[in-house]
């Protein structure tokens, strides 16, 4: 019977740092991450690790000229968000992100691209 509370016990700490970690981590993005492409997008997408909330879940994007280029709110499937862009030309955009699991976890971020428009 020891043996067996034991395993038990064993195995419920072995799930506890999992469940701990689940929050809803950027996992890649297109345009990708840091990226250059040769003209404006037309929209910006962003897969997390877990599935999120839409209510409670947005994402700003800025042009090179530091105004808002999103257009409209984001568009939420599972995992994935999707917001429109406007292009504001060559440069610089910055991406700003605020995803709430379906979990309730909260995660933030940012990330850059550039549209070298050549």
């Amino acid at each position: 019977m020891r043996s067996l509370v034991a395993l038990i016990t064993a195995a419920v700490l072995m799930l506890v740092p999992a469940a701990a970690d689940a929050h809803a981590h950027l996992d890649h993005a297109r345009p990708p991450v840091g990226g250059t492409v040769q003209t404006a997008p037309h929209d910006v997408t962003i897969w997390f690790t877990q599935n999120l909330e839409p209510a409670f879940s947005t994402v700003e994007v800025t042009g090179p000229n530091g105004e808002r280029a999103n257009q409209g709110n984001p568009q939420i499937s599972g995992n994935r968000m999707r917001v429109g862009i406007k292009a504001a030309g060559a440069g610089t955009y910055h991406v700003h992100w605020h995803a709430v699991s379906v979990d309730t976890h909260v995660t933030q971020g940012d990330f850059t691209f550039t549209v070298d428009g050549r």
